[in-house]
C-alpha cells in the first residue's frame, strides 16, 4: 500500500486463528494504522490478497467489512455522551416500527441490551444512564459490547483499548475480553503500546517494522525483555538512518 512516493506496507503477511488474541506492535509510522484501515475496508490495498474462512474476499468499504464480520473499536470509542447506555448499544442499528414515520422501540432495545450485557458479564449499574456518567472501563466495555452484539462478528480490532486506564480498570477489561473469546468464536487483533497489557491478554504477537511483519511469535516463545529490546533496536536504527540522511 503506497501513498504517492511513500510506501506504507511492503507485502505484509498476517494470519489470525479463531478465538485467538493477536497483539500488533510497531513504532509510529511502521504501518499499523494503514493495515488496520485495509482490514476494516477503509483503504483498498494496491496489491495482495485477503482470505476469510479460507475464501478470498475484497473489502470495498467499512460497511462491506462489517458484513463480513469485521468490527473495530477505535480509541475515541464513538459513544454519544448524551445518549443512554442502551441507545449507544444500538446506535445506527436501532429497533424501529412504523412506515414513513419511524418510532424507536425503546422497550425492545432496553430488554435486548440488558440481556446481552448480562450474558457477557458487563457490570453496568443502569442501562438508562447517559454514557457520560460511565467510568473509562465501563465506556470501553460498552463500545466493545456494541461492536460484538451482532451475530456475524468474527474479528474485532481494538485500537489501544486500555489507554488512559488505571491498573484496576485495565484488569477488568482484560478479563472481559478473555471471557468474550472463550464464550464466542470471535478473534481479536489488539494494538497496544503497553507490552504488559499484551502479555496479559494476547496469545501471539506480530511486530510491524517499515511496513513488514518482522516478528510472529506466541507469547510463550518471547519474553517481554526480548520484545522491548527488539523495539529499542528498531528505534535506534530509525534514528541513525535519519541522522545519516540529514548529514
Amino acid at each position: 500500500m503506497s501513498f504517492g512516493p511513500v510506501t506504507a506496507l511492503r507485502g505484509v503477511s498476517l494470519h489470525l486463528r479463531q478465538r485467538e488474541v493477536l497483539g500488533l506492535v510497531g513504532d509510529n509510522g511502521a504501518g499499523k494504522s494503514t493495515l488496520v484501515k485495509i482490514l476494516t475496508g477503509f483503504h483498498q490495498p494496491d496489491a495482495g490478497r485477503l482470505y476469510l474462512d479460507g475464501k478470498e474476499v475484497r473489502l470495498r468499504s467499512v460497511q462491506d467489512a462489517r458484513r463480513h464480520g469485521i468490527e473495530t473499536v477505535f480509541q475515541d470509542l464513538a459513544l454519544v455522551d448524551e445518549l443512554s447506555v442502551y441507545h449507544n448499544l444500538f446506535l445506527n442499528r436501532e429497533h424501529t416500527r412504523g412506515g414513513r414515520l419511524l418510532v424507536l422501540r425503546n422497550r425492545s432495545m432496553r430488554a435486548a441490551a440488558r440481556q446481552y450485557l448480562d450474558e457477557i458479564e458487563v457490570d453496568i449499574p443502569s442501562i438508562d444512564v447517559p454514557a457520560a456518567q460511565l467510568s473509562g472501563g465501563q465506556r470501553q466495555a460498552i463500545a466493545i459490547a456494541r461492536a460484538t452484539r451482532q451475530e456475524n462478528v468474527k474479528i474485532l480490532i481494538l485500537d489501544e483499548p486500555l489507554a488512559a486506564m488505571g491498573a484496576k480498570e485495565s484488569s477488568v477489561i482484560i478479563e472481559f475480553l478473555r471471557r468474550l473469546c472463550q464464550r464466542t468464536d470471535i478473534s481479536l487483533i489488539v494494538i497496544d503500546h503497553n507490552y504488559t497489557h499484551l502479555f496479559e491478554l494476547c496469545d501471539r504477537v506480530n511486530v510491524i517494522q517499515e511496513g513488514r511483519v518482522t516478528l510472529d511469535k506466541s507469547l510463550g516463545e518471547i519474553s517481554m525483555q526480548e520484545l522491548v529490546e527488539l523495539m529499542v533496536q528498531s528505534y535506534r536504527r530509525q534514528v541513525d538512518g535519519s541522522r545519516r540522511r540529514n548529514l
